[in-house]
């Protein structure tokens, strides 16, 4: 069972990783779900099953049931007979959950590639342009935390450069970031966290 990453606080908060090492009849198995048929490519599929097997794992940790995840007109996920908030991630081999009871949470994981640069004038402000200068670690923090602020919201439409907002940072292998979702009617401030493995930045809304 690879549960890469496990951090719990009782039944009001987790999150968690798993790296997918296994078939998709495994992961199968293990989740007591099917992928649906409509995803076709195998490494959606484990994808899919790996965030399921997850999600079950870190509700078991807390003696939580699991009836399964729907999602709104947005997307959104949420879980069946419970009141948690979730939210799911994944860059293969890699998938990523949070669970809060209380508030809305985002968490994302990606892999640090070149590609964060290129797109970056598009997500950044100037002023994270700026403070992520060429670190392309630093531009998959950002784009992480952005990741996270849009699940958070939870409903389309925010721009991911004027409305999404990181407050710029120092580097580190861990840190706290100050996010904020700015609309027109109203500012929220939130309070993330980040971590950097070698093969992955996760960045995920701060428990506490």
């Amino acid at each position: 069972m690879p549960l890469y990453k496990l951090k719990n606080t009782g039944t009001e908060s987790a999150w968690g990783i798993w790296k997918v090492e296994e078939s998709a009849e495994e992961l199968a198995f293990t989740a007591f779900e099917e992928a649906p048929e409509g995803i076709i490519h195998l490494t959606k599929r484990l994808e899919w099953l790996a965030s399921r097997v997850l999600v079950r794992t870190l509700l078991e940790q807390n003696d939580l049931p699991y009836s399964g995840i729907h999602k709104d007109e947005f997307g959104k996920p949420f879980l069946r007979e419970l009141t948690h908030h979730i939210s799911l991630s994944h860059a293969y081999p890699y998938v990523a959950v949070q669970l809060d009871r209380y508030k809305s949470v985002g968490i994302d994981i990606e892999q640090p590639t070149e590609k964060l640069l290129r797109i970056a004038p598009r997500v950044l402000s100037l002023e994270e342009l700026d403070n992520a200068g060429s670190d392309i670690r630093k531009h998959c923090v950002y784009w992480c935390a952005k990741e996270a602020l849009y699940k958070v919201y939870g409903k389309r439409g925010l721009h991911f450069a004027s409305q999404l907002l990181v407050e710029p940072f120092i580097l580190e292998e861990k840190g706290d970031l100050k996010g904020m979702i700015n609309m027109q009617e109203v500012k929220l401030n939130v309070a993330l966290c980040y971590e950097i493995e070698p093969e992955f930045v996760v960045v995920y809304t701060n428990p506490h």
